[in-house]
């Protein structure tokens, strides 16, 4: 299996290569590595005395990034001889936090050779390892166990069916060579546990310390003020088309309400088209460059908003009385725990099977799961019926994260650091 492992990884890396001929993401991919070792070594040439500690977080991408962040930062906040390297494997996490004041360095994973890796391993020479919920490369966690470096797996999240077929001979293979593993919840330990990888133990889901925090300290935003005004909104955040058609085929409150739009993708195509559904609303990106009166103005006057860039969504949650939450009617749903911990209720399609909060909160009552357009008519009718029941789902919602909170401390009690 892994002679295979070790083609495969060349083949892929040569896939990327020619994606990268008409693909934007495959060249950040291949551009982002080049000459890595060398900017690799002229970095962390600059650590100071020999009694300095790196810790490696490893992270797949901006969601796994923004989920470590808690335990990223109580390592910096910690002692001064802690230094922090940071690795993404996706463009889309690296070129968003390239520039995060929280770490020493940060730098994209180099390929899974076990060339690459060697030499990787030479330059860095990590005191500590964090693996932030999957991403599970062979020859890094291999070369890790062979020299002893202790190497967690934090905040992960295992389903039976992960555990089948030749992937699942592969993942029981790769596990074992964390030194433990933390995980959100007891479902997942037994299913470890039960297939003999006993390092392991429930430390919950270090997403409820992200959104805590966020919750805690929002970032104020006058021009989402200033829409709001007295009015209500509803926020749709990390929308896709299927998202967007059913919100255009209900029947949303006008008197008193406001509709904010964030959808997933934000290149110009794609909002152009949430503008032709759209019509009367307004882009974020044009109204910030309006003069303040003429801004005002008009963001008083609209009905609907469109976020058109990235990194504003946790916390304009906010100002949102119920969210709806994409990416449900396509491979999965986005992050629901980000509004939930404002106190606000969520909806969302139906593939969220592999997210258990979502089951939770949809027990609990601060959740709701639609099929189509008329059950979005349906949940929004209940929740505007009457107004204990918005704010009993929104109290739930506040409860929800609370309880749930405190991954990083338990994280840090079980690692032995000096």
């Amino acid at each position: 299996m892994f002679f295979f492992y070790q083609i495969g990884i060349r083949l892929f890396y040569f896939g990327v290569i020619i994606s990268a001929i008409f693909n934007r993401k495959a060249k950040l991919f291949i551009q982002g590595r080049k000459n890595i070792f060398d900017e690799l070594q002229k970095k962390l040439s600059q650590l100071p005395t020999p009694n300095s500690q790196l810790i490696w977080f490893h992270c797949s991408s901006l969601g796994e990034f923004e989920q470590a962040r808690p335990l990223i930062e109580k390592f910096k906040t910690k002692s001064e001889k802690f230094k922090v390297l940071i690795t993404f494997f996706s463009p889309s996490g690296y070129e968003i936090r390239k520039n995060f004041e929280g770490a020493d360095f940060i730098f994209y994973l180099p390929v899974d050779t076990k060339r690459n890796v060697q030499r990787f391993l030479d330059i860095v020479k990590p005191s500590l390892v964090f693996f932030v919920k999957y991403d599970f490369w062979y020859n890094y966690l291999n070369e890790l166990h062979k020299r002893k470096i202790l190497t967690y797996l934090v905040s992960a999240n295992f389903r039976n069916e992960q555990f089948n077929g030749l992937y699942g001979k592969y993942l029981q293979k790769v596990l074992n060579f964390f030194s433990h593993i933390f995980v959100q919840n007891e479902s997942s330990e037994k299913l470890l546990q039960e297939r003999k990888i006993t390092s392991v133990s429930v430390s919950g889901d270090l997403r409820y310390d992200k959104v805590v925090q966020t919750a805690l300290k929002p970032k104020k935003n006058s021009l989402i003020e200033h829409f709001k005004a007295n009015d209500r909104i509803i926020i749709a955040g990390s929308t896709w088309e299927k998202d967007e058609e059913i919100l255009t085929n209900c029947q949303l409150p006008t008197a008193n309400w406001k509709l904010i739009i964030a959808p997933h993708e934000i290149n110009e195509e794609h909002i152009q088209k949430v503008i032709s559904l759209f019509p009367d609303s307004l882009r974020y990106s044009e109204i910030s460059k309006e003069s303040v009166s003429t801004a005002l103005d008009k963001l008083l006057q609209a009905k609907i908003l469109i976020i058109d860039n990235i990194g504003m969504l946790s916390n304009i949650y906010q100002y949102a009385d119920i969210a709806y939450i994409g990416g449900g009617f396509g491979s999965g749903i986005h992050n629901i725990l980000e509004a939930v911990a404002f106190g606000v209720p969520v909806i969302f399609g139906p593939n969220h099977h592999k997210f258990p909060e979502a089951y939770e909160i949809i027990e609990q009552g601060g959740g709701f799961c639609i099929a189509d357009a008329n059950d979005f008519q349906k949940v929004m009718d209940l929740l505007l019926s009457d107004e204990k029941i918005l704010k009993m789902a929104s109290l739930t919602c506040k409860n929800f994260v609370g309880q749930r909170k405190g991954a990083t401390e338990k994280i840090l009690s079980e690692i032995k650091i000096n």
